[in-house]
């Protein structure tokens, strides 16, 4: 969320002055909680727009000119009981209550907030993320003997161990982007599976990561947009990822949409990607034309849309 914000407020900054800051605590205990919102109240500003998780501290901040994120609401289905009702308090319910819009970054979140919320329609803005300006596409013969899948991500959701299961017996290299567990270690040895992992990388390595591929294997069970999509399409590189929302709204027609809980269906779509050329290169070139909706300037224009509402309301 940091890295998007960073890429978008020199756009900002053309049209208006920016400065940003950060909540002094990460600790979710009430006195910290309290603490943030008291050091977000201390800012001056003609908008306000909180882009991180924090989105309590909208309690700080005058309603009529407050923007507030909100990238998903995992936070609910990944919690049950009192917890779950504590944190849509907290994070949902409050702080949209509080806010004068609310954008999001795709349609699926955007029902997940007014099925949880009650808000009204008109108060959420779609606006999606940008792709990053550091992906680059970089020109190479696929490797049709032994191709590299790029898998990014290793949170459950993420759907690691059925593709596991379904490349079991493909000739191919998985390259995963993230930190794996002892289950996930397991499944990749159960499934014979050829594989590299590394976590912690800089930017530039994800997208030479990106630019080293030959197909981006995303088939992800949940998310809020579902960058490693578009920043494939940027990449130039076939991509593969669910038939659910956001990702089937996010990929447009430069994807190849799979059952991500059907492990046949995934193994259908990787072997049709790597056997059908004609069909890569159909996706390559979908893909570099549906990345143009999430151009940096793009995305911008349509925030400092949503500021000059609040300043001319």
């Amino acid at each position: 969320m940091e890295r998007i914000f960073q890429q978008l407020s020199p756009l900002f900054a053309r049209e208006m002055n920016v400065s940003s800051w950060s909540a002094p605590s990460s600790k979710f205990a009430p006195a910290e909680l309290l603490r943030n919102i008291r050091s977000a109240a201390k800012n001056e500003a003609d908008v306000y727009h909180v882009t991180g998780d924090i989105h309590y501290v909208v309690m700080g901040l005058p309603r009529r000119r407050t923007v507030l994120t909100i990238h998903d609401c995992v936070f609910l289905y990944n919690a049950s009981g009192f917890k779950r009702r504590l944190l849509k308090w907290i994070l949902l319910d409050m702080p949209v209550r509080r806010s004068r819009l609310v954008t999001t970054i795709s349609e699926a979140t955007k029902k997940d907030i007014l099925k949880f919320s009650g808000c009204s329609p008109d108060k959420v803005v779609v606006i999606p993320d940008p792709v990053s300006d550091g992906i680059y596409y970089r020109p190479a013969e696929f490797n049709q003997n032994k191709p590299v899948l790029l898998f990014v991500g290793t949170t459950e959701n993420k759907n690691l161990l059925r593709a596991a299961a379904a490349l079991e017996g493909l000739s191919c290299r998985l390259d995963i982007v993230g930190r794996l567990s002892a289950e996930q270690e397991q499944a990749l040895s159960r499934h014979k599976i050829e594989y590299t992992a590394k976590a912690g990388l800089s930017d530039g390595e994800i997208a030479d990561k990106y630019a080293q591929s030959d197909i981006v294997l995303f088939p992800s069970v949940f998310e809020g947009f579902g960058l490693p999509v578009v920043e494939g399409q940027q990449a130039g590189r076939p991509v593969i990822t669910s038939n659910l929302d956001p990702m089937r709204d996010v990929a447009g027609k430069g994807a190849c949409l799979v059952d991500p809980y059907d492990v046949g269906s995934i193994r259908d779509g990787v072997v049709r990607v790597i056997r059908d050329g004609e069909y890569r290169q159909q996706l390559v070139r979908e893909g570099f034309a549906n990345v143009r909706r999430y151009s940096a300037g793009e995305v911008a224009g349509q925030y400092l849309a949503c500021y000059d509402q609040l300043l001319n309301s």
